[in-house]
């Protein structure tokens, strides 16, 4: 059964969508001023107060100070942590012990060597993509080898889903470029993407 992440959610109306939508976990970037979708803590507070409580939300974060996403994990303002900068193994088990709540660590796949690095990670899942956020497939057939839970990223939209599922059986997909248009969440995206989801989980 795969779960579904939609992540770069920042405006209500986003929340909206996702609340009708009804995926599995909706992403929040914070602290990440390269992105167009970066929030501030106020805002991410803001918009998780709005999300369906069946929904659980993921802080997206780049070598962010481990203090502030224990802080938010504890409040519950999020559920899990996400973590795509140069964390290290030892980073990860210390947000881990802190908070009591579950960390998703990304990993840029590139070369079966990424694989065996991302597979020994001691994250409670693992988040495989080309890079960060860049909106681009990378060489599926690395995944084969892979033999623990993992999130699939990078260029996953409605016309590659269905062989994505059914290719990797990933834990979860995590999808957000795919699901725009003009940088906007579109609702017909991502309506059109959870019922392909839910048929393949069918």
């Amino acid at each position: 059964m795969t779960k579904v992440k939609i992540c770069g959610l920042r405006r209500p109306e986003d929340i909206r969508i996702v609340n009708l939508c009804k995926p599995d976990y909706a992403g929040f970037i914070i602290h990440f001023p390269q992105s167009y979708r970066s929030l501030t803590v106020s805002q991410v507070e803001r918009l998780t107060s709005m999300l369906d409580p069946g929904i659980q939300s993921v802080g997206v974060f780049v070598d962010e100070d481990p203090q502030l996403i224990i802080d938010l994990l504890k409040r519950d303002i999020l559920d899990l942590a996400q973590l795509h900068g140069r964390e290290s193994e030892d980073r990860i088990r210390h947000i881990q012990k802190e908070s009591g709540k579950q960390v998703i660590k990304a990993f840029e796949i590139h070369t079966m060597s990424d694989i065996e690095q991302a597979c020994m990670s001691p994250a409670d899942y693992i988040l495989l993509d080309k890079g960060k956020g860049s909106g681009q497939t990378f060489d599926w057939s690395l995944i084969r080898k892979v033999d623990r839970p993992f999130f699939l990223a990078g260029g996953l939209q409605p016309d590659n889903i269905d062989q994505a599922i059914q290719m990797l059986h990933p834990f979860a997909v995590d999808i957000s470029s795919g699901v725009e248009t003009q940088k906007y969440k579109d609702y017909d995206k991502i309506e059109t993407i959870m019922k392909k989801i839910r048929k393949e989980n069918l």
